[in-house]
C-alpha cells in the first residue's frame, strides 16, 4: 500500500522502492511488483538492493502519510458495509455479514472492490471467510473466498505462518513437520498445547471459526462543521452575524464536549445565485467561547458580497487543538498591567485578522550563554510545547 500510495502521484514503468532508515542503515520498505520481480524483498539493505536491480527507483517512506491514506481507504470502504476497521499498517476488516446481497452476492462485491482499486490505481489482495482469522489468513498467503461452514476446504493448503503466528512459532512447527494450517488441525491438540501453550490452538480456532474474534469498527472522527438553511433570504450584516451566533454556540459546545478549541474558522455564506463568500479566521490560540469569537468575524462579514441574498451559512473549524478544561482562579491581573491570557489572545487575533497573524512577532526566551542569543523571535501565536521549553536560537 504505501509504494502504491506514493506511485498514484508520480506513476513509473520501473522497480520502484520506499526506503526507510532502521539501525543506521537505509533499509527497503515497501515495493513494487517490477522491484519483487527483481529479487528484492522487504528488509533488504538499500547498498545490496542496487547491486541486484541498478535501475531501482526510491523515495523515503512516510508512514504517517500511510496512516491518513488507509483511513481515508476505510472510509471508502463503508460502501460496502458500516462495520470496518483497521487491520495493521496496511489491511482493512470488513465484517460484511447481511450487505452482500446489496451488491449482487459474493463473488461480484469482491469484484466491484478489485474494480474500483484498479481505478484509484491500488492493487488489492482480498481474503473472504466466516471468519476474521480465515479472510486474514487467505488476503495474505492464498487470494480467494473460503466456503461457508467448511473454512478447513480453503485454508488446509495455507502454510501455518497464515495463522498470525510469532516467527519462532512459525520455525518451531515446520521443523516438527506440521508446515500447514491442514497439518496442524490434524495433529492432536494436548501436545501442541503443552508444547507451544494455548495461544497455538487459539490462533487455528479463530481462523476455524470455531472461537469468535468479532471486527470493531474505528470511530469516526469528531466533525466539526455546522450548517444553518434560511427559509428567506438575508443580506444585512447584522442578520448574518445573527445566523452566525446560532452557529458559533453549537460549534463551541461540540468543541467543549471533546476537549478541543478551534484555531482557524471558516464562514461560508452560499447565495441564491449559487455562488459563495467564505470568510476566514485565524485565532491566536485555541478557542471556544462564542462571545469571544463571535466580534473577530464582523470585518469578514462586512466585507463579503451578499449579491441577491444568502440562503445558507455553514461554519466549520478547519483546524482544532487539544485544550482541556482547566481549574479557573488565581490573582487578579492589576489595573493597568499589560494584557495577559485570554486578553492579549483576542488582542493579537484582532490585530492579525487586519495584517496577518504570520506578521505580528514577538520576542521569547531561548537557552543559550551569550547575551545576544537568549532570545528568539517567533510569530506572536507561537506556543511554547507543552515539554522542554522553548527552543534553541540557531548558531
Amino acid at each position: 500500500m504505501p509504494s502504491d500510495r506514493v506511485l498514484r502521484a508520480r506513476p513509473v514503468e520501473a522497480p520502484f522502492a520506499l526506503v526507510q532508515t532502521q539501525a543506521n542503515a537505509e533499509r527497503l520498505f515497501c515495493l513494487n511488483p517490477r522491484a519483487e520481480a527483481e529479487g528484492l524483498h522487504r528488509g533488504m539493505a538499500l547498498a545490496d538492493a542496487r547491486i541486484y536491480c541498478p535501475a531501482l527507483l526510491t523515495a523515503p517512506a512516510e508512514p504517517g502519510h500511510d496512516g491518513r491514506f488507509l483511513a481515508a481507504l476505510r472510509r471508502w470502504a463503508t460502501r460496502y458495509c458500516p462495520w470496518v476497521g483497521i487491520d495493521g499498517a496496511d489491511g482493512l476488516v470488513l465484517d460484511v455479514t447481511g450487505a452482500t446481497h446489496l451488491h449482487g452476492g459474493e463473488a461480484m462485491m469482491l469484484a466491484d472492490m478489485r474494480a474500483r482499486a484498479a481505478r484509484a490505481g491500488l492493487a488489492l489482495r482480498l481474503g473472504l471467510a466466516d471468519s476474521r482469522g480465515g479472510a486474514w489468513a487467505l488476503a495474505r498467503f492464498g487470494e480467494g473466498v473460503a466456503p461457508a461452514g467448511d473454512p478447513l476446504a480453503a485454508l488446509g493448503p495455507l502454510p501455518v505462518a497464515a495463522l498470525r503466528l510469532e516467527p519462532e512459532v512459525v520455525t518451531a512447527l515446520q521443523r516438527l513437520g506440521l508446515r500447514t494450517i491442514g497439518d496442524l488441525a490434524a495433529s492432536p491438540r494436548p501436545p501442541l498445547t503443552r508444547r507451544f501453550g494455548p495461544a497455538l490452538l487459539a490462533r487455528l480456532d479463530q481462523a476455524l471459526g470455531a472461537m469468535p474474534e468479532p471486527v470493531t469498527p474505528t470511530a469516526e472522527p469528531p466533525h466539526y462543521g455546522i450548517r444553518l438553511s434560511l427559509p428567506e433570504p438575508i443580506g444585512l450584516t447584522e442578520d448574518v452575524m445573527a445566523g452566525t451566533e446560532r452557529l458559533l454556540e453549537r460549534l463551541c459546545a461540540r468543541l467543549l464536549a471533546q476537549e478541543t478549541g478551534a484555531r482557524v474558522l471558516e464562514l461560508s455564506l452560499r447565495r441564491v445565485d449559487g455562488g459563495a463568500a467564505r470568510v476566514e479566521l485565524r485565532l491566536a490560540s485555541p478557542m471556544r467561547e462564542a462571545g469571544r469569537i463571535l466580534p473577530l468575524f464582523r470585518r469578514g462579514v462586512e466585507a463579503a458580497e451578499a449579491g441577491f441574498g444568502i440562503d445558507q451559512l455553514r461554519l466549520e473549524a478547519v483546524v482544532v487543538e487539544d485544550l482541556p478544561v482547566q481549574q479557573l482562579g488565581g490573582p487578579v491581573a492589576a489595573r493597568g498591567a499589560a494584557p495577559e491570557g485570554p486578553a492579549l489572545d483576542d488582542l493579537v487575533t484582532r490585530i492579525g485578522t487586519r495584517i496577518g497573524l504570520e506578521n505580528i512577532r514577538r520576542l521569547l526566551p531561548a537557552d543559550s550563554h551569550i547575551p545576544e542569543r537568549a532570545f528568539l523571535v517567533a510569530p506572536a501565536a507561537f506556543s511554547a510545547p507543552a515539554t522542554g521549553g522553548w527552543p534553541s536560537p540557531r548558531p
